[in-house]
């Protein structure tokens, strides 16, 4: 079952348990990834509906982040129920440990050496790590190995 189905199914279980907060999420981002398909006229496979998933978890973080800053505590929780919703339909992420070891490799393989090669060095972590690490990880992962 594609990662799409899945959602689809999750959708149909959130309406039978009355479940309103989980289904406007999923509702949401079952909208988000129609509208990339139809912009871009594709179907989405796993990969893409991951990628989609990430950037809608950004822009909550983001939004979640303000909405604390302006003391609205309220739609902050609910920026933070969406981030979880969300976070189910994401690979198992790689921990901290995990992200360095990958980025030094990236590092070796590229020959990278210096802040001047951290564009090279976060194209190629991007590509292998999409999906299965947080990015603002991986960059400070990528500062730190090229600093030192």
């Amino acid at each position: 079952m594609s990662l799409k189905d899945q959602i689809t199914e999750d959708m149909k279980t959130a309406m039978r348990a009355k479940d309103s907060e989980r289904l406007t999420t999923i509702r949401m981002l079952l909208a988000a990834c129609k509208q990339k398909e139809v912009d871009e006229r594709i179907e989405l496979d796993d990969a893409a509906v991951v990628s989609l998933v990430d950037k809608l978890i950004k822009q909550r973080k983001d939004a979640q982040s303000q909405y604390a800053a302006a003391g609205r505590a309220d739609l902050a929780d609910k920026e933070g129920a969406e981030i979880k919703v969300l976070e189910a339909y994401l690979p198992q992420r790689l921990g901290a440990d995990e992200i360095d070891a990958e980025v030094r490799a990236i590092v070796a393989e590229l020959g990278a050496a210096g802040p001047g090669d951290m564009g090279r060095v976060m194209g190629a972590a991007k590509t292998r790590l999409a999906g299965k690490a947080d990015m603002a990880l991986v960059s400070g992962a990528v500062k730190r190995a090229l600093a030192g």
